[in-house]
């Protein structure tokens, strides 16, 4: 019986060269045709070779087969090259910006959908795109383009009250904030929230969608952790600005604040999916797209566009809760997006989607608020709509401290003391929020005037944040 045992270099005699059909042959001649000759085995196995497909539904010999037919690969995704060079990037205050975050900026440049790209003054590392980067592609919309906390957003209320209101009533003001705002991870107001916005067809849409539901009502009004806030400050306008508000000091509240855990999932979800679709290098995989005319990428068109409008809803309920609280009456709102994609057409008539992770919009006349930190004037300003910007500016400061950094080398007495001396009250918050842990806001607007008119400053007073 040893003498028709079958060995490798039978195997090879007859053609066999897939080290996977010699294994499978061996052990299947020696396991179930113990008792034909070598040469029986030998012209059966030449046989499975030459023709699979009738071997296919064989009891035994149909591994051996599958091995030999044709194998066609199903490829659910595409592969993509960087470009080597990249176009038009423009760098506002590059001084300002460390080099990680510019290196971060480069490799986005050179997707193959990418066409123009800036990076605003206030700018550091981030996931996907830097914080502060604005990408202008074709067709197409990179979930991490965007970001984890999509339509965060920055909303200035002005009230019709002067100066004197913070000093006089900031115990109350204290207390309404402290009832009326929420921040953190999870958890909620202790109230019901309406809004129309619950009640969009896009909830509908999507299971992922109708399960974020019930969250989204439940957050509706509240803020997240890290850099989020609402605080109330002084309001000065500057003699003939956009708003047409007299000259003078009012009272404002400033909020920050974006989607909540709706925006978060949203992000996560699609992420996955465009990088499951779109294979890129190893190191630009978190810049993975999806195209616009696919199901995926209208599925999250219509999902950003919702979370959008989710944020600005929890704008919304703040902005009602606290005025309603302390009897104001508002003159004017200045609030827009930044963590979001906008379809925009060029001045040379080209469609593009325009990425602005952690920048605000600045065409020409849009208002905007630029804040500093807890101590430092934000800037409220008007856009100028600059080309070489793609229409935008900074959307505060910019981080030149981590935030492990800043807990390491900032301690809760010192960020207290430095508050304290500014006339500034913490509710909450953290030394990772320190304002030494942030650039200079003069120097980073020094860096943008030709991206916006300055049309007033906002100087914080009464500050709520999360405390971490």
């Amino acid at each position: 019986m040893g003498n028709n045992k079958i060995k490798v270099n039978d195997l090879k005699k007859i053609n066999y060269k897939n080290n996977q059909s010699r294994s499978l042959a061996i052990n299947i001649m020696t396991r179930q045709f113990k008792h034909m000759s070598k040469e029986e085995k030998l012209r059966l196995l030449q046989d499975v070779q030459n023709n699979p497909e009738s071997y296919c539904s064989h009891e035994l010999l149909s591994p051996l087969a599958e091995s030999f037919c044709e194998k066609i690969e199903v490829r659910d995704f595409e592969e993509f090259q960087l470009l080597k060079d990249f176009g038009m990037l423009q760098v506002f205050g590059q001084n300002q910006i460390e080099n990680s975050a510019i290196r971060q900026m480069e490799l986005a440049m050179k997707l193959p959908i990418s066409i123009k790209g800036a990076l605003m003054p206030d700018a550091h590392h981030g996931y996907g795109l830097p914080i502060g980067g604005v990408l202008a592609v074709k067709n197409a919309v990179i979930p991490y383009g965007v970001g984890l906390d999509i339509g965060c957003r920055m909303a200035l209320t002005i009230c019709n009250l002067g100066p004197d209101y913070l000093k006089r009533y900031g115990y109350q003001v204290k207390n309404a904030l402290h009832d009326y705002t929420h921040f953190g991870i999870e958890g909620a107001l202790g109230f019901a929230q309406e809004h129309e916005v619950l009640d969009r067809v896009e909830f509908h849409e999507t299971d992922l969608l109708r399960k974020l539901h019930p969250k989204a009502v439940r957050q509706l009004g509240s803020s997240g952790t890290g850099n989020h806030f609402v605080e109330f400050g002084l309001v000065e306008m500057l003699d003939g600005n956009a708003f047409k508000l007299p000259v003078g000091t009012y009272v404002g509240i400033l909020s920050h604040s974006g989607s909540r855990g709706m925006g978060a999932t949203i992000a996560q979800y699609y992420t996955q999916k465009a990088m499951d679709k779109c294979k890129l290098p190893k190191h630009a995989q978190q810049l993975a797209w999806l195209d616009l005319d696919s199901e995926p990428g209208q599925e999250y068109w219509r999902a950003m566009n919702l979370a959008g409008s989710y944020a600005k809803a929890c704008h919304d309920r703040i902005r009602i809760n606290l005025s309603k609280a302390l009897g104001l009456e508002i003159l004017t709102v200045i609030e827009n997006h930044h963590n979001f994609a906008w379809k925009e057409v060029t001045a040379e008539g080209e469609t593009l989607i325009v990425h602005r992770k952690g920048a605000t919009p600045a065409a020409n006349g849009e208002p905007g608020i630029i804040p500093g930190n807890m101590i430092d004037p934000g800037y409220i300003v008007t856009g100028k709509g600059n080309e070489a910007s793609l229409c935008s500016a900074s959307h505060g400061a910019g981080r030149k401290m981590s935030r492990s950094k800043a807990r390491e080398s900032i301690t809760n007495s010192s960020l207290k003391k430095m508050l304290q001396g500014k006339g500034v009250a913490l509710i909450g918050g953290s030394p990772e929020e320190s304002p030494l842990a942030y650039k200079n806001i003069d120097e980073v607007m020094n860096h943008q005037k030709m991206l916006v008119n300055v049309e007033g400053k906002f100087y914080p007073k009464i500050v709520r944040m999360h405390k971490e």
